[in-house]
């Protein structure tokens, strides 16, 4: 089960199940169930941890998945194919004027009208669990730097969506308890470094500096993040924890999240595909994101010195580009704190979302199943011996080809 669900193409598609459970549960006349089932409070209030299931999914479970991303993009980072930093630099480029350009798409849709105004971050966040998930079911051939870029462009995009959250849409920051998370993170890597591997003193480390970031008013998800970055990476340590912690993200931690806040209700279709809110967050979504993801790729290789990594056409960043598309969680948040949790707009903001979510992600399956399909076939041009001589048949010359 375990070695199954080290499979990305397994983990994407137990993640999409879930999700099409939950949308079609609450598409039914049993939808209060799962709304009741959502919303079931759990946990100690003493330490601001009475929290909702949907909460715990998103901010705990999901912190798990995030702690398996920053393992990943630490390695990659150090020791995989972003360590060259005219690379590195690329993703990080992308993301942000992945997140520049749907803001502004969004405003132009609304008139620059002040009230509706408000969810102009709505369409800015990529949702980097949904678009690893499509990547991983309909891209089996595509170059693992298309991997790599995404989950480079995602995170960055995460962390700046959390930035606009914590400066535009939260009321205030616990300072304290965020400085106070910096102690039990420091020990935590400290005693990574130090060759500690007992889970009874990691794991209280770990889960306070998740309960302190939490409470300091921060998505607890960059908790996840800076846990990961924080474990070496010279002695394969990070690579063998992310061995250990993917079954587990893969399995049980991204598919719940899935559930949990994949479940919006599709009523009221009619007025919300009128309400330029909805239509401002399909807009950012399907091409605000295609084209500041695209355009900000092309101009940093075209006009720095920074590259694009030899192993990518672009193709594939048309394909990746629209893959980003894919807002969920963070745009569903941002459309709650700008609009109100259960208000009519909140509706629209969930019925845009999804419908943008969707449309983007067709679209990039179109594009990148006809790449994956490039890929494999020269995948199988550069294998194949038909002669039998031990000699791939790429090799041959034309006049040899010919001849045979």
């Amino acid at each position: 089960m375990a070695e199954l669900l080290r499979h990305e193409t397994i983990g994407g598609a137990l993640l999409l199940v879930a999700a099409v459970i939950a949308v079609a549960w609450a598409n039914t006349p049993w939808r209060q169930a799962y709304s009741h089932l959502q919303h079931l409070h759990v946990g100690p209030s003493a330490i601001g941890l009475h929290l909702s299931l949907g909460h715990w999914a998103s901010d705990g479970l999901l912190a798990v998945f995030f702690f398996v991303v920053g393992l990943e993009l630490k390695h990659e980072f150090l020791r995989g194919e972003l360590r060259d930093r005219r690379k590195a630099v690329v993703p990080v480029v992308a993301a942000a004027t992945g997140v520049a350009v749907p803001a502004i798409f969004y405003a132009v849709v609304q008139g620059f009208g002040v009230g509706a105004l408000r969810g102009w971050a709505i369409p800015t966040a990529t949702d980097i669990a949904f678009a690893l998930a499509v990547l991983a079911v309909i891209g089996t051939h595509l170059p693992s730097a298309l991997r790599s870029f995404l989950l480079t462009l995602a995170v960055v995009d995460d962390l700046i969506a959390i930035t606009i959250i914590a400066f535009f849409y939260t009321g205030s920051i616990n300072v304290w308890s965020l400085l106070a998370a910096v102690v039990p993170l420091a020990a935590f890597g400290l005693l990574m470094r130090r060759g500690v591997h007992s889970p009874w003193v990691l794991i209280p480390l770990a889960l306070l500096t998740w309960v302190l970031v939490l409470n300091s008013g921060i998505h607890a998800t960059i908790a996840g993040v800076l846990l990961g970055l924080s474990v070496p990476v010279q002695d394969d340590r990070a690579h063998r924890l992310e061995h250990r912690m993917r079954p587990l993200s893969a399995g049980v931690c991204v598919p719940v999240f899935a559930f949990f806040s994949a479940g919006v209700a599709v009523t009221g279709f009619g007025d919300a595909v009128r309400d330029p809110v909805t239509l401002g967050i399909v807009a950012g979504l399907v091409l605000g994101k295609a084209v500041g993801v695209l355009g900000g790729t092309y101009a940093v290789a075209r006009f720095t010195r920074a590259r694009l990594d030899d192993d990518l056409a672009w193709w594939d960043v048309v394909g990746l580009s629209l893959l980003a598309g894919i807002g969920f969680t963070v745009s569903l948040l941002i459309g709650e704190l700008a609009f109100g949790d259960g208000s009519v707009r909140d509706q629209h903001v969930k019925i845009g979302v999804l419908l943008g979510s969707l449309v983007s992600a067709l679209l990039a399956a179109v594009v990148l199943r006809a790449r994956s399909r490039t890929y494999r076939a020269l995948h199988e041009r550069e294998i194949r011996d038909d002669d039998g001589d031990g000699v791939p048949d790429c090799y041959l010359t034309r006049a040899e080809e010919t001849r045979r």
